[in-house]
């Protein structure tokens, strides 16, 4: 009788193991090995999911972003082109508004569909990050071509919101942020470090007590607001909390084989040339490596801020991108604007075939991405003709069909309620003005 065949037993890797050598570590990538030895043949092919969120101030021309014709066979725009060999990776929606959107105060209801200048409310990338953000060393991260929130201007800097409705601080220097993701600390910048957690852990058990006497000579009213304030206490001690824990766990230092140069790279406020293609596909390339470090699995991006988009020589333009959008018509500011957008296309198709280059499971770490795209205007400040993309997502169940026509005034929320769910988020009743999730879309 024949003996059954041996299968030794391996061992489960850790998502963060390290491989260590010549005083250098590097992140292993994801790895079947990873998974827990109980998984399922159907489960060996998952991996983890990722969001990111694109917001694209000032609009685009409309008159040459959308395909024609729907579904596979339809034709790329002028403004699509650069996006022909990869449409099989993405879906332009037709048809997606902002109730509040039009105007430049379009990036405050982006996001939330709460209007400028109103009480805002959590995002979806932060409903993502509460869901992914805690196997992460970074719950999630916000970049933009502007640093800080540029909350009160029409040039907001963000599109991430925490739960009061405070907006999260954007970073928009490509070498502050990977050193913020892949440089470890010296030795001066530890002890540095651990001064700065026992300093905060102080002043926020100070604030907490003082906090807790003044509670009982309030009234209701005045508790409420105490509450929040609370609230907004725990969520500063959780983030500690996470910085203590992973101060001692070395950051991963990706194969920078292709990528740009991190060290001299120039931010747009910085002092050097600036060029802004470089900067482009520096900041997509530092979101593929965020990704595929498991660094983070949630990210926000203003890519243009509103009343913003310069003249840079790789545009070949002769206005602003805000100029250029009124138009007035003028055959030349169109056509001028339609040049700056596909340049614009350019670098996403570069950042889709960077994700689409790096191997995951039985996919691409795209496959396991979800990456939405809108703006809150169309042309002529409109609130209802949005350039409005999601790309990515195929092993997470997004079937894609290039140009996918909605029904009109379709709300963009309902974009995100797709995506969030796709996350894990149970998006329990309502979401904000959203309709529903796009069942168009999914497999």
């Amino acid at each position: 009788m024949s003996q059954p065949s041996y299968k030794p037993r391996l061992k489960t890797l850790n998502r963060r193991m390290l491989l260590r050598g010549a005083s250098t570590c590097l992140a292993l990538p994801w790895l079947e090995a990873m998974l827990p030895r109980t998984a399922s043949a159907t489960e060996s092919t998952k991996a983890v999911p990722r969001m990111g969120m694109f917001y694209f101030g000032t609009g685009m021309n409309m008159r040459q972003f959308y395909p024609e014709g729907y579904g596979q066979d339809a034709k790329m725009s002028r403004i699509l082109k650069p996006l022909e060999k990869q449409r099989d990776q993405f879906t332009v929606l037709s048809g997606t508004s902002l109730s509040h959107g039009g105007g430049h105060d379009g990036a405050y209801p982006f996001a939330t569909s709460i209007a400028r200048g109103e009480k805002q409310t959590i995002s979806p990338d932060q409903l993502a990050a509460e869901v992914q953000g805690k196997h992460t060393r970074f719950p999630s991260l916000q970049l933009s071509v502007k640093r800080g929130t540029g909350f009160g201007s029409q040039a907001l800097a963000t599109i991430s919101w925490n739960r009061q409705g405070i907006p999260l601080a954007a970073e928009n220097d490509p070498q502050t942020i990977f050193n913020h993701l892949f440089r470890p600390p010296n030795s001066q910048q530890l002890v540095k470090q651990s001064d700065e957690f026992r300093q905060r852990g102080s002043v926020l058990d100070a604030v907490l007590s003082d906090a807790k006497q003044l509670q009982t000579r309030l009234s209701q009213s005045d508790r409420q607001q105490l509450d929040q304030y609370f609230h907004s206490i725990r969520e500063v001690e959780t983030t500690l909390r996470r910085e203590m824990d992973w101060s001692d766990r070395p950051k991963p230092s990706p194969n920078l084989d292709g990528f740009g140069d991190y060290e001299k790279a120039v931010a747009p406020e910085g002092n050097g040339k600036f060029v802004y293609d470089t900067y482009a596909k520096l900041m997509y390339d530092l979101i593929a490596l965020a990704f595929q470090t498991d660094s983070t699995r949630v990210v926000s991006y203003v890519v243009r801020t509103e009343l913003a988009g310069g003249v840079y020589p790789e545009f070949g333009v002769s206005k602003g991108y805000h100029e250029l959008t009124h138009h007035g018509n003028d055959p030349k500011n169109l056509e001028e604007l339609a040049r700056v957008d596909a340049i614009y296309m350019q670098h996403w198709s570069h950042f889709l075939n960077r994700l689409a280059s790096i191997r995951e499971g039985e996919g691409t770490l795209l496959d396991n991405t979800l990456l939405g795209f809108s703006s809150g205007m169309g042309i002529g400040h409109s609130k209802d003709l949005l350039p409005t993309m999601i790309s990515g997502g195929s092993g997470l169940g997004i079937r894609h069909q290039t140009h996918l026509q909605l029904k009109d005034n379709t709300p963009l929320s309902s974009l995100w309620q797709t995506m969030v769910e796709r996350m894990g988020v149970n998006v329990d009743g309502e979401f904000q003005d959203s309709t529903g999730s796009i069942r168009e879309l999914l497999a």
